[in-house]
């Protein structure tokens, strides 16, 4: 649908967005001088009488500019903008401006008549079936409609924000939709006819002639509820005052006064009228607007809607399977939604294809017998509340239904954010139903990988080498997941190398770019294809970065080359997983060596209420200078609340940064109890040692696993 009907709907909003400002530039002009629900009909057709020999006609249109066609003393038939007050001319009807009308035109028919009112009438029903599904979609990818104003995981821009806007322009779609077909249907009479007539009212006996000032009627009704009046044209008795009104027509003796016969509107007709306003936004300014910006996120829809198909199908495009199934000893299933699950399915596979085994990479839907297979790694993620992805909806129907040569291990890898409470629930799902089964032995636990973190994936890469004994690796550059857009940044300061071999830089974005503390930086040194990524410091909508200069590192060392006012070309790469959570009250960071990068952004300018306590370890005192005032000034400015160090080579016996923690068991136990959280950011070592402290913490003061907080999203981790 959202193809076929593309192009039209893209004519239709654009012409929508340059008809909006038509209803907006009318009711601008000031003919609406006086309330029209203070003067009745019978006060202006009284003013009228006085100032022109003849009135014919007198309307009230949306924007409640009345009008009025009058005979003029030179006989001549003239209509314009009135003050319904003193029956004055106040100005000129406004005409169509050329641009509205060939965009009424292009937007109604596409110049095409008939068969173009057909098509645009089409395509709103198209429409309002795409709106229909998207209401679905974000329900089941929400965990239900009772959630579908819930937080939504900024996974990506165009996910995030075709969500976020689709939820708050949604019934303004609706609605255009909606009146648009009502009014296409209604174009080509397949609505009901109008069988309304006008029904007689008995007259009262007294049939006095009434000055026309005084019929009650018109002294009652107000002119906001007119719409049209038509005044008789001749003294004679059986021509009478016809008076539209929004809900009926009234005829009225032009003698007596007293209603002869009226005629209710259908309910078509009511809905055309009321459909016609709401899809043109006339009379109303508030309105327009909103139909506008409605225009607008229908054209942000169709973009965000194919960048999103295009980037699924580029990442769910299997890469040509070196072997066929039946010889490969290890079978790699997939199942994902928007495909970035592949991109860690493809670097698994690369891995073991480089060790020399025989591999077959599939989706869970292709699940079939394989002859020489041994092991079975899945990787899945989670969609809506608990569902399969789309791509591995068949899967365990197919286990009951497929038979297999040969026992097989399997590991089931589950992919999905904490954000949402059904977190890797398909995944989980998956390991239940292949334990039920003979031929499948699993040789892990499932491991549960949150908003696509590298830390949890390389954590169960090494499980999986221990078991089988083999030495797969994969770098967590080669999982980016989004296409790199370079730009250019400059250098605005660099500190010298230290003891360490460590040195700040500062870079600056030479065009604006949105980043936060904890995201990567990407580059890519001259004559290699594999990105390096270092965390980020957000500090004054600038870039600080933390470097360890190593011997033969290309990226390091050209860091270390560079100088003030050098230009760079790099890319940012988001990492929501790592940013600081702006609920919570307290929060502890721990680092080691360059790792305490992201932590000088976040306690940088801090806004929030919440506590930081920083611990960090470092080789020696000389280490820490680089960072000291920073970490000074954050102290002073009562944005860091404590900071704790660890020093591996001042004394005989090494302290590092988990010894400290051991110190300050009370303080960890106690924000974890809160419901608070914890960051880890280093060395892969680093995290081992400070994750067996948080362990024993966690068991010995809270009486609980740490799992159940790495569950709660309470730990976070961006480890190499």
């Amino acid at each position: 649908m959202a193809i076929s009907s593309a192009l039209f709907i893209i004519i239709a909003s654009v012409t929508g967005i340059i008809l909006a400002f038509e209803p907006i530039s009318d009711k601008l002009n000031s003919f609406d001088v006086v309330p029209t629900n203070q003067i009745s009909i019978a006060e202006t057709i009284a003013v009228l009488h006085q100032k022109y020999d003849e009135v014919i006609t007198i309307e009230v249109d949306e924007n409640d500019f009345v009008s009025a066609n009058v005979i003029l003393e030179d006989g001549k038939s003239v209509t314009f903008y009135i003050n319904p007050k003193t029956g004055e001319k106040i100005g000129d009807i406004i005409k169509k401006k050329p641009i509205y009308e060939f965009a009424t035109n292009l937007h109604r028919s596409l110049f095409l008549k008939s068969t173009g009112r057909i098509l645009i009438g089409f395509v709103s029903f198209l429409l309002l079936l795409i709106s229909v599904t998207g209401i679905v979609l974000i329900a089941k990818r929400q965990g239900g409609i009772s959630k579908f104003f819930s937080k939504i995981v900024k996974e990506d821009f165009n996910q995030y924000y075709h969500i976020i806007i689709g939820r708050y322009t949604l019934i303004p779609i609706m609605i255009i939709t909606v009146t648009g077909v009502y009014l296409s249907l209604e174009k080509f009479s397949l609505l009901p006819k109008d069988t309304a007539v006008h029904q007689n009212i008995e007259q009262k006996k007294d049939t006095s002639t009434v000055n026309r000032a005084n019929v009650e009627f018109f002294k009652t009704t107000k002119l906001d509820e007119v719409k049209k009046i038509e005044l008789p044209f001749s003294t004679d008795e059986e021509d009478y005052y016809y008076v539209k009104l929004t809900d009926k027509e009234v005829a009225v003796h032009q003698k007596t006064g007293q209603i002869i016969s009226l005629k209710k509107q259908p309910l078509v007709t009511f809905g055309a009228y009321y459909s016609l306003l709401l899809h043109t936004g006339k009379g109303s300014i508030l309105w327009s607007f909103v139909l506008l910006l409605a225009c607008f996120a229908i054209l942000f829809f169709i973009f965000s809607g194919f960048a999103m198909t295009l980037q699924r199908r580029k990442k769910t495009t299997i890469i040509k399977n070196k072997f066929h199934k039946n010889e490969a000893e290890y079978i790699i299933l997939v199942g994902s939604e928007t495909g970035s699950t592949f991109n860690f399915a493809t670097a698994f596979y690369k891995a073991l294809i480089a060790s020399g085994k025989t591999v077959f990479l599939s989706e869970l839907n292709q699940y079939t017998s394989y002859k020489k297979a041994t092991n079975l790694i899945i990787f899945t993620a989670t969609y809506g509340e608990g569902e399969a992805p789309i791509n591995a909806k068949k899967f365990i129907s197919k286990i009951e239904s497929t038979p297999q040569n040969n026992i097989l291990n399997f590991s089931v890898v589950g992919f999905g954010s904490k954000e949402y409470k059904q977190y890797c629930q398909f995944a989980i799902l998956v390991h239940a139903n292949l334990q039920l089964h003979d031929k499948f032995t699993p040789i892990l636990p499932i491991s549960k990988i949150n908003n696509q973190s590298f830390s949890d994936f390389n954590q169960w890469l090494e499980e999986w080498n221990t078991f089988h004994k083999t030495e797969l690796t994969i770098t967590s550059e080669s999982l980016l997941t989004t296409n790199k857009k370079e730009q250019e940044f400059t250098v605005i300061d660099k500190t010298d190398i230290n003891i360490d071999d460590t040195f700040l830089i500062q870079l600056k974005p030479n065009k604006r770019t949105t980043f936060e503390s904890g995201d990567l930086l990407s580059i890519t040194p001259k004559n290699e294809t594999r990105s390096r990524l270092y965390s980020i410091a957000k500090i004054d909508h600038t870039i600080l970065l933390s470097i360890k200069k190593h011997e033969f590192g290309l990226c390091s060392t050209y860091f270390n080359s560079l100088h003030k006012t050098d230009k760079m070309i790099a890319s940012v790469q988001k990492n929501v997983a790592f940013h600081l959570p702006k609920k919570a009250k307290e929060v502890i960071l721990i680092a080691n060596g360059t790792g305490i990068a992201p932590f000088l952004g976040m306690i940088n300018g801090k806004k929030s209420n919440t506590k930081v306590h920083l611990f960090w370890g470092g080789r020696t005192k000389e280490s820490f200078k680089i960072y000291k005032d920073t970490i000074n000034t954050a102290i002073e400015n009562k944005e860091l609340t404590s900071f704790y160090t660890a020093y591996s080579q001042e004394e005989k016996e090494k302290i590092y940064v988990q010894n400290i923690l051991e110190q300050q068991a009370t303080l960890i136990a106690n924000t974890l109890k809160n419901g608070n959280t914890i960051m880890i950011c280093g060395s892969i070592v680093m995290q081992k040692g400070v994750t067996k402290v948080l362990e024993e913490i966690s068991k010995k003061h809270l009486q609980s696993s740490l799992h159940q907080f790495e569950e709660n999203n309470q730990i976070k981790t961006d480890c190499y």
